[in-house]
């Protein structure tokens, strides 16, 4: 193959964005690979630039079309979605697919795997509810970095978790939220002092310290936000329904708890967790959230 054509063959694959790689463009692969072996060819200027362009086009383009021929299912313990799921993450691991990054269309991919358009499609929804993969308009698909929660947010419904699931994600969510009560004295400033302050004089308190719900997200979602963590803060705004959902459902059950710490001088208020804020007290705060949660951990401790 002469230099002229392999040069038109470079300018044709700038531009051309074949599914697969034809006879041609493999003569382009096999010269190059030569070409790198022997050294004897890249005596001129135009050549030098000619297998840099080769050697982009390869990285960018071919090799992805090469590993897509591994892509055939060979696992039949699981069933065919899975084993496209799992299979579609390889190829975006193997060939280093980063965010923004095209991947090839349905028809191509179903034709790698050997499988059906709608066992790729399953397999492709599960990717899209995981936030790895989305659809945009004069692009097709992309791959997309997602969230590390994402997919758990889609999911995490109380209305269908059984109470086992329920109770261990209130327990979680408890141990949280104590557990950041460092990072929120570390980044605690004036600034969220007064935010916090206007969230408890214009929230809503009934009796027995029983907070309307907008009033009790707000105080603590604010202290998450304080502690700094993004990741944190989006798991609290997952989890918080789930802690609504448990005091609703059992609401006979924890208003006796709650008279009962009323009682005994135990309950603690937003307000009272603002003025350990304001007096840069870490332990005293920490101990008060603890009391603050107490009637939850109660209702958890009667219900392992």
């Amino acid at each position: 193959m002469r230099t002229s054509l392999i040069i038109d063959l470079v300018k044709d694959l700038d531009t051309s964005h074949q599914p697969t790689p034809n006879r041609e463009q493999h003569q382009v692969y096999l010269i190059f690979a030569e070409v790198r072996r022997r050294k004897t060819l890249c005596q001129t200027k135009n050549l030098n630039k000619l297998l840099i362009r080769i050697q982009l086009y390869l990285q960018v383009e071919f090799s992805i079309h090469i590993y897509m021929d591994k892509l055939k299912l060979t696992n039949t313990q699981t069933t065919l979605v899975d084993q496209v799921e799992e299979k579609i993450l390889d190829y975006f691991k193997n060939n280093n697919i980063l965010p923004g990054s095209p991947i090839p269309k349905e028809m191509e991919l179903a034709e790698s795997l050997g499988v059906g358009r709608s066992v790729l499609r399953e397999a492709l929804s599960r990717l899209r509810m995981l936030g790895l993969i989305e659809t945009r308009p004069k692009r097709g698909m992309v791959f997309c970095e997602p969230t590390l929660l994402g997919g758990i947010k889609k999911v995490i419904d109380p209305r269908i978790l059984g109470e086992e699931a329920l109770f261990n994600l209130l327990g979680l969510r408890i141990a949280l939220e104590i557990g950041i009560s460092a990072m929120v004295f570390q980044n605690l400033n004036d600034e969220h002092i007064s935010q916090l302050e206007d969230i408890v004089n214009r929230g809503v308190v009934f009796a027995n310290n029983q907070y309307l719900p907008a009033s009790e997200y707000e105080f603590h979602s604010k202290l998450f936000e304080i502690a700094g963590n993004k990741t944190v803060k989006e798991f609290q705004e997952i989890i918080y329904p789930v802690s609504l959902f448990v005091k609703n459902t059992f609401s006979a059950i924890f208003e006796p708890i709650n008279k009962k710490l009323k009682k005994e001088g135990l309950l603690v208020t937003h307000n009272d967790l603002l003025g350990y804020l304001k007096n840069r007290d870490k332990k005293g705060f920490q101990k008060a959230l603890e009391n603050h949660f107490a009637g939850y951990t109660i209702f958890l401790n009667q219900h392992r």
